[in-house]
């Protein structure tokens, strides 16, 4: 694909991204790898890439330097960077704050799960790196470790990164890590989890190595947390226990709103 035609798809991903509110205001970025010069093409900072056009956008080298462009470079680029050097298969990235998956995120939730099939095939799992400050070395470092084995990633309290061999597949990625949350989410609220068995993992698993996809590894051990004992006495205050059966009955009731509008949709 020339560069022309890179900054078009640049532009629709863009749209795409805002349109499905995975991004709004001057949120997200964008960025292609040029195959021949291996130059970057980018999204500008601080424009909403719902409204982008191609002249917008901006081309810096390997290390960031900009070659072309009248605005500046995404304020992200840095991390957009650690991605191709740690990934020579990899020609695009996408940076968005889907709902529902950034949610996760800021609750400190991985989606490591194998709940659906096509999931695990399509992204294998999505781990959560730490967080770092968003267009800081915090958040390449963050990032780092996580990059060689997976292909979609959650950004604790911030968003959420995908990236692939092009710009439709990286998006796509994003769209299923979003899917992902969604179903995780309404599984979590039904309270009835219900992961693949490790035999079905390990099968899903041999087909994506037979496509030749990355396989996920445990990501980088964290500092255990201290788990509370099963038997362990709570003592609540009427008051807190009051708010706690509200909250539940006020979530069963926005499910069952949701259910309902699913099914006359």
């Amino acid at each position: 694909m020339d560069e022309q035609r890179l900054r078009e798809a640049i532009v629709e991903i863009g749209r795409r991204l805002y349109e499905r509110g995975y991004i709004v205001a001057s949120d997200g970025n964008i960025s292609a790898r040029l195959p021949e010069s291996g130059h970057i093409v980018t999204t500008p900072t601080g424009v909403c890439k719902g409204f982008l056009t191609p002249e917008m956008l901006v081309v810096v080298d390997a290390e960031g330097r900009k070659l072309e462009g009248a605005l500046a470079p995404s304020s992200e680029l840095a991390m957009h960077l650690e991605i191709y050097r740690r990934r020579p298969d990899v020609h695009a990235v996408v940076h968005a704050h889907p709902p529902c998956g950034t949610g996760f995120a800021a609750a400190g939730l991985s989606l490591d799960e194998p709940l659906v099939s096509e999931i695990v095939l399509a992204l294998g799992s999505i781990p959560l790196a730490g967080y770092g400050t968003p267009s800081t070395q915090e958040l390449v470092e963050a990032i780092a470790p996580y990059v060689p084995h997976y292909n979609a990633l959650l950004l604790a309290n911030h968003g959420a990164v995908a990236y692939g061999p092009d710009l439709e597949t990286a998006y796509f990625r994003m769209e299923t890590l979003e899917h992902c949350a969604r179903i995780t989410l309404v599984a979590k609220l039904l309270g009835r989890e219900r992961p693949l068995p490790a035999e079905a993992v390990r099968k899903l698993f041999q087909i994506r190595e037979r496509a030749g996809m990355t396989i996920p590894s445990p990501p980088p051990q964290r500092p255990p947390e201290t788990a509370p004992s099963p038997n362990e006495t709570l003592t609540l205050t009427r008051q807190q226990l009051v708010q706690l059966i509200a909250q539940a009955v006020e979530a069963a009731l926005r499910f069952l709103k949701l259910t309902q509008m699913m099914g006359r949709s």
